[in-house]
């Protein structure tokens, strides 16, 4: 007997339930959630946004901490054929508002703990019709809008009947809007159909070798599309995640995986530092870790001795993805020991390549912008058809589109990928183009600096001075000793004119280093 094939993103989750109904999906502070009863309440859900409105198409924005509230709202968004949003809690009202006013949200499902940002969203004209919200503790009133349906979710919810079907949605019709930073300034909106998503869960969890054995933590926000996949992937293979509101606090974290035997960590270097600076106060060893993850920025070799320190039993992933089309390229584990520096080749069942600054395709060592092809690509940006057209060219089939990531990489003579660096990002310095990341490894290989960064700045002799940002564990550390380390270890054109030294460096929400704030 063949198993039922998935047509669309939340049919992984009946079928999850066909498999494992009784096994715990999802364990959040604490609280187990079978898979019967997260699809009861799902379709329960599912059914409120429908009395509510939602009809095929609908934008139904999320904007809440990784709840279990969260994980219900964008399966049941699914299941009444609507598009989900995943709005990160940490937005502030002029961003929110923005989201929601490009995204014509129709219904808004958030926290009383969020309700002072949401304030000038609701005084404002909009598309909102729905309002339904979870609460805390500290609970204050919900704000009011006139013609807006409000209750509280889960009060609400207990008073529905499931729905009863899969809904009306086809794989060519769109599963999510992802929202990005733009060049602009503003956010954009990327549409992702339910088949680009569903092909890239499969993908990535067959290269990661998961199986329905597996329980994963997730300390990410479910507004980054890497903590997202976290879910969709556990779905996908009937496993168990353990979802966190976020890595604040380590020390719990460090508990949690200990308690709870994960086996699968996905992370950013960022997090990967401060295990790093953990372990060197204490040593930590997490023995029942079998997979390790990396994506977002380039892991230092640096931390692999480290990472095998603390995760002895653990294959170590690094990976390179854009959330236009979720994940690239993966290095197989087996040689992130001889390629350190490597994200390696394409994830199954899609293609990479290399064009050059005159437009030839690239071969082994020489750089270029590196182009994807395959069924994970966006289908463009939200209300930008000019913007979509920069990223989704003509492939070299009739009606193909490829993507351009504006990411700078070259290839060895296996085919393995190296990131450079993203095309706008590469410094001009004495007439040589200097990789910003290039000078960050070495940076980061200074024992005692935690976190580096560099940008370019503007100088009149140089065309652009190399400036270096760093924050430190080791207090003892000086510039003058960064300045003679990076002599040593850089050619003279890549090595800094200015080191300045700060506790810390700014992020976003997702981990990644904010460059654009650094002056």
């Amino acid at each position: 007997m063949y198993d039922k094939p998935s047509w669309v993103l939340h049919e992984t989750l009946w079928h999850a339930v066909e498999k494992y109904s009784a096994k715990t999906a999802l364990v959040v502070e604490g609280i187990e959630y079978t898979y019967a009863t997260l699809l009861h309440d799902t379709r329960c859900l599912a059914t409120l946004l429908i009395d509510a409105g939602v009809q095929r198409g609908d934008r139904v924005a999320i904007f809440l901490d990784n709840t279990y509230a969260a994980v219900l709202s964008l399966y049941a968004t699914l299941f009444a054929g609507g598009v989900f949003i995943i709005i990160n809690p940490q937005t502030k009202s002029n961003k929110l508002k923005y989201i929601l006013a490009d995204s014509e949200t129709k219904i808004l499902i958030s926290d009383s703990h969020l309700f002072s940002r949401l304030l000038p969203v609701f005084r404002a004209p909009s598309f909102i019709k729905g309002f339904f919200y979870t609460l805390t503790d500290d609970t204050s009133a919900p704000p009011e809008k006139d013609g807006c349906l409000s209750g509280e979710l889960f009060t609400t919810v207990k008073q529905m009947e499931p729905v009863a079907n899969l809904g009306p949605s086809l794989p060519t019709d769109l599963a999510a809007l992802i929202y990005t930073s733009g060049s602009t300034g503003n956010p954009k909106g990327v549409m992702m159909r339910h088949h680009a998503m569903l092909f890239s869960a499969q993908s990535i969890s067959y290269y990661l070798r998961l199986d329905h054995s597996h329980t994963i933590i997730n300390v990410l926000p479910l507004a980054f599309d890497y903590g997202l996949y976290q879910v969709l992937m556990s779905v996908v293979q009937g496993a168990t995640l353990v979802l966190e509101r976020s890595f604040a606090y380590p020390a719990q974290i460090v508990k949690n995986i200990i308690a709870k035997k994960i086996t699968v960590f996905p992370g950013v270097p960022t997090i990967y530092a401060t295990l790093i600076g953990m372990h060197r106060r204490k040593p930590l060893t997490f023995s029942s870790v079998k997979r390790i993850t990396n994506t977002a920025a380039s892991l230092p070799s640096e931390y692999t001795k480290e990472l095998h320190q603390i995760f002895p039993n653990a294959l170590i992933y690094r990976m390179y993805g854009l959330t236009e089309c979720k994940r690239v390229c993966y290095l197989e584990p087996e040689l992130a020991d001889k390629k350190p520096g490597s994200v390696g080749k394409a994830i199954p069942g899609t293609e990479t390549f290399i064009i050059s600054d005159a437009g030839h395709r690239c071969g082994p060592n020489e750089p270029g912008i590196l182009h994807v092809r395959g069924p994970h690509i966006m289908a463009g940006y939200w209300k930008a058809p000019e913007l979509s057209e920069k990223m989704l060219l003509s492939g070299y089939f009739p009606g193909e589109r490829i993507l351009c990531t504006q990411d700078r990489f070259k290839m060895d003579e296996d085919g393995d990928l190296y990131f450079i660096g993203r095309s706008d990002d590469i410094i001009k310095s004495r007439g040589e183009k200097v990789s910003p990341v290039e000078v960050e490894n070495v940076l980061l290989s200074i024992k005692g600096i935690r976190e580096a960064a560099v940008i370019g700045v503007d100088d009149e002799l140089l065309g652009q001075a190399i400036k270096a940002f760093v924050a430190l564990d080791d207090a003892s550390i000086t510039e003058h000793a960064i300045r003679k380390y990076c002599t040593d270890h850089l050619e003279n054109f890549m090595s800094p004119k200015y080191i300045e030294i700060r506790s810390s460096l700014p992020k976003t929400e997702s981990g990644k280093i904010l460059k654009k704030t650094l002056t």
